[in-house]
């Protein structure tokens, strides 16, 4: 007696994501996209600080770095402070880390300036001071994932690259793939659909990895997509289908108040504006609840962001 396979849920939904997204690769006409989304970027883009050509590779970089997970307007001033501060990254790697997680003020996640000044210091050691030109060299760099190598490649070196942040998934998920939100992490399917939507033309395809990130964020948003401004309004499946409501898993948000990151946050904010090593007294009077405030300073410790000295004294980190 033969036994029939029992299949989850959730398997079987994966499954049909991956075949819906592996159809519309094989449908898309990239070429029919292109023009009307690079035009539209040409006239509508904003004007950002690592966009022009006095950025170089470095300040599309530290743009990177900075823009995860964080919107342009918080992320600006902090922006033109550290170019103006560390210019180059030799100048960030002659500092402290700890210099970087203070001037990363409240941008959120620290541990990305942590980040970025380990990748200064081996741009300084492994490639002179210049940020590589190398997919390859940019993804051994710490800190750089196949998103910000991709992106510096593409932005900085004007490269043929997948940039797939999450305004460009978000965007493809409706134009081509006719669904109102991508999964809640990439795909391979996302990944295929991304390559086969890519200009040939070098120059094009980076234009169009710029573009397509702003078509996201501009238009194409999460909330309130402007369709009747979209230059792709009329080739876009999710519209044509109807705009049908998301029928995948509950998409993910995240909160703030109350949390671990919120207490790491006043802790670091405490640290960040001391002159000297800061005692556990000054630390315990930012959050009340012990547990969660020692938890939180454990994790900052373990983290590399926090140095613990003696007689219960604490500073950024120097090395």
């Amino acid at each position: 007696m033969t036994s029939t396979p029992v299949t989850t849920t959730a398997t079987t939904a994966a499954a049909e994501t991956a075949s819906a997204a592996d159809a519309a690769a094989g449908a898309a006409d990239g070429t029919a996209l292109h023009r009307p989304v690079t035009d539209w970027f040409d006239e509508h883009a904003r004007d950002l600080p690592w966009r022009r050509p006095e950025a170089g590779a470095w300040g599309v970089m530290v743009s990177e770095f900075m823009l995860q997970q964080t919107p342009v307007s918080r992320v600006l001033p902090v922006y033109e402070q550290w170019l103006a501060r560390w210019p180059r990254p030799a100048d960030l790697a002659s500092e402290a880390p700890g210099e970087a997680v203070r001037a990363w003020g409240r941008l959120g996640y620290p541990r990305r300036a942590l980040r970025l000044h380990a990748a200064a210091s081996a741009i300084q050691e492994r490639h002179g001071g210049d940020v590589p030109r190398e997919h390859g060299q940019l993804l051994a760099l710490p800190g750089v994932g196949e998103y910000t190598a991709a992106a510096v490649a593409s932005f900085a070196y004007g490269q043929r690259h997948a940039v797939l942040d999450t305004n460009v998934r978000r965007v493809f998920a409706r134009a081509v793939a006719g669904r109102q939100f991508p999964p809640n992490a990439t795909t391979a399917a996302e990944r295929k659909l991304a390559r086969q939507l890519l200009p040939e033309d070098e120059e094009l395809a980076a234009r169009w990895a710029a573009a397509t990130m702003e078509l996201g964020a501009l238009l194409c948003t999460a909330r309130a997509p402007e369709c009747g401004r979209c230059p792709i309004a009329a080739q876009c499946a999710w519209r044509q289908a109807g705009s049908p409501a998301h029928a995948g898993p509950p998409r993910r948000t995240q909160t703030y108040a109350g949390t671990d990151r919120q207490v790491r946050g006043k802790l670091l904010a405490v640290l960040r504006e001391a002159v000297s090593p800061v005692p556990q007294q000054a630390l315990d009077a930012v959050w009340d609840e012990p547990v969660q405030r020692a938890r939180a300073l454990d994790g900052l410790v373990s983290d590399g962001l926090v140095e613990p000295l003696g007689g219960g004294r604490y500073r950024l980190p120097l090395t």
